[in-house]
Order: structure tokens, then C-alpha cells, then sequence
């Protein structure tokens, strides 16, 4: 099969690869639709993967090898890892958490940037007709941002902010209105992502190159917002966010950040702060998504702004890397 591999340090190049070999429990998807996530491109910037990586952690497919409760045919997506399945925490629905799970996409196990991606087949959840191949792809990341909000307990009426505007701080934007939140505020740079946000249920949206922070949140909450979610994953918005939130409110970080940071916490502890880190999702989380979008009631599908074939993924990483219109960057092999 084709797919698309890391051949070094920050180079890309679609290459014929083996098919996958399933084992015992796993199945293989037909790839019809797979994200680039932001993970992928801080890993592969860094230099983190080896050569021969396959990327790709946010995809669906069409079963082409069945194991367990699946069929050929089916269109499903899934949790990317090959978990035990017979731990507690599997059997639970956390075997994004299981001890020993191997990660598809991030190095462990080949991604779904390929025409074909083995999976656990318990980790499976099926797609109905209602959910098309490009928002299967959208369920993974919205599965994190669901995580996260339910990590914050956001309770209706109360007031958010979330700091970025990239997949994750627009899904933690949709789910928070989703859940009842009276304000929505995204801190956001990029003109087109405030855009963006805007339309998944961002209720203020702050530039904070041209405005002061703190400022704009005290015309919105004079106390501050209830909850704030970190979603860029940069040294120091930790801190900065802890200065934004008010008095025994909850903060959640959900940004990937791979470089040291440092906080002082006395402020944390002058206004009692609880301090969340919120990673992945349990596999409720990504039913749940399936459901509310087969059911009409998020709309997450403003994400996408580009589709692109194996042989774009080059082009597109490179454009990523300062994004202008791009949000959401779609794979479909078949392109």
C-alpha cells in the first residue's frame, strides 16, 4: 500500500509500504478520511519520529478485515491504540489509559496517513449514515475537547474562556456552548481562526495582539471567567492563565506542550485554583461525539478547511506551519 512516511528529521515522502498484518483481535480499515493533528506536526518538527513513522491518529474507515463484533463493510472510527482489552480500564472504556497500549499514528504502531491502518476492534465505534467520512475523521479531536470540558465540569450559565483557537480550543468552544455555557470567549490571534470560533459558539472573541487580556475579560466577567482552558501548549500560558481565572474557578490545560515550563504558584493558591491536565478521552467520549453529530446537534464541520491526497501532505505540514486560512487538514488517500 501507499503511504506517507517520515524519511527524516522534518521530511515527508509517500512511499509502498506493507499492508498491515493484523493480530489477534485487530482489524483493517480502508482509510477514507484521516486529520492532521498539531501533535503530528510538533513531533515531526521536533524530530521525534523515526524514520519510517506513518502518522495519523485521527481517521475513520471501512472494515476490509473483520475481527470480533465487526463486518467488511462497516464504516467505522476508533480510539488509536492497540489496547489489552481485557484490563480494567479497557473494560472500562479508558484503553486510551491501559498500561499497555501501543499508540497508532505517534510512533508505536503505522497511522492512518496510508490507504490502510490496522485498529483494535474493540476500540471501534460505528459511524451511521448520518456521519459522513469527513466528520468520522472529526471525531477524535472532538473527542478531546469533549474530554476536557467534562473535565472542567462546565454547569450552564456559567463563563469559559479558552485560550486558542486551533481544532481543540474550537471543539472545547463547541462543547462548552453545547453544554449551556453563557460565555464562550476565545483569545485567538489569527483572524480567520476568531472566524472560525465564531461559528462554533464563541460568544466574545478577544485579539490579544490588539487588545489587553485581562482588560477585555473584565468588560465580559468582572470576576473572571468560571473556567479556563489552556489549548496552545507554549511555555508560560499556564501561568497566564491562572492570572485570568477567578477566585476558586477551574483551570484545564489540554495544549500539548513538549518544552519545560514553570509557574509560580502562589497565585494559584491566593485564589484556591484547581488545576486540571486533560489528555485523551474515554471511548464514552467518542459515541457520544458520533451521536450528537448524527443527531444534528453540533455542527463541527466549519473545522475543515482543506482536503488534501497522500501526495499533499508535504505541502500541507509546510502551510501548517504558519496557518493562515487553515484549521482542520483532511487526508483521503483516495484523492
Amino acid at each position: 500500500m501507499q503511504a506517507v512516511i517520515v524519511r527524516a528529521p522534518g521530511a515527508l515522502s509517500v512511499a509502498d509500504v506493507p499492508d498491515p498484518t493484523p493480530t489477534e483481535g485487530q482489524a483493517v480499515l480502508r482509510v477514507t478520511a484521516c486529520g492532521i493533528c498539531g501533535t503530528d506536526l510538533r513531533l515531526h518538527e521536533a524530530g521525534a519520529l523515526a524514520p519510517g513513522t506513518v502518522m495519523g491518529h485521527e481517521f475513520c474507515g471501512e472494515v476490509v478485515e473483520a475481527a470480533g463484533q465487526l463486518r467488511v463493510g462497516q464504516r467505522v472510527t476508533a480510539l488509536p491504540v492497540h489496547s489489552c482489552g481485557r484490563c480494567e480500564r479497557c473494560r472500562s472504556g479508558l484503553g486510551a489509559y491501559c498500561a499497555e497500549q501501543r499508540s497508532i499514528g505517534l510512533g508505536d504502531r503505522p497511522g492512518a496517513y496510508a490507504e490502510f491502518v490496522a485498529v483494535a476492534a474493540h476500540e471501534t465505534v460505528q459511524l451511521p449514515d448520518g456521519v459522513d467520512d469527513d466528520h468520522g475523521a472529526l471525531v477524535e479531536p472532538l473527542a478531546v475537547a469533549l474530554h476536557a470540558v467534562n473535565v472542567g465540569r462546565i454547569r450552564r450559565g456559567e463563563s469559559c474562556l479558552v485560550i486558542g483557537a486551533g481544532p481543540i480550543g474550537l471543539g472545547v468552544a463547541l462543547w462548552a456552548r453545547h453544554f449551556g455555557a453563557h460565555d464562550v470567549i476565545v483569545a485567538e490571534r489569527c483572524p480567520s481562526r476568531r472566524a472560525l470560533a465564531e461559528q462554533m459558539g464563541a460568544t466574545h472573541l478577544i485579539d490579544p495582539d490588539s487588545e489587553e487580556l485581562p482588560t477585555s475579560l473584565q468588560r465580559i466577567t468582572a470576576e473572571g471567567p468560571n473556567v479556563v482552558f489552556e489549548a496552545v501548549g507554549v511555555p508560560g500560558l499556564i501561568q497566564q492563565a491562572i492570572g485570568h481565572v477567578r477566585f476558586r474557578g477551574r483551570l484545564v490545560v489540554t495544549g500539548m506542550c513538549v518544552a519545560p515550563d514553570q509557574i509560580q504558584p502562589a497565585l494559584a493558591l491566593t485564589k484556591e485554583t484547581s488545576i486540571f491536565f486533560a489528555l485523551s478521552y474515554e471511548k464514552d467520549d467518542f459515541q457520544y461525539t458520533v451521536d450528537m453529530i448524527d443527531q444534528e446537534r453540533i455542527a463541527p464541520a466549519p473545522m475543515i478547511t482543506d482536503r488534501v491526497g497522500l501526495d499533499g501532505v508535504g505541502s500541507a505540514f509546510q502551510a501548517l506551519e504558519k496557518p493562515d486560512q487553515q484549521c482542520k487538514v483532511l487526508i483521503e488517500p483516495g484523492l
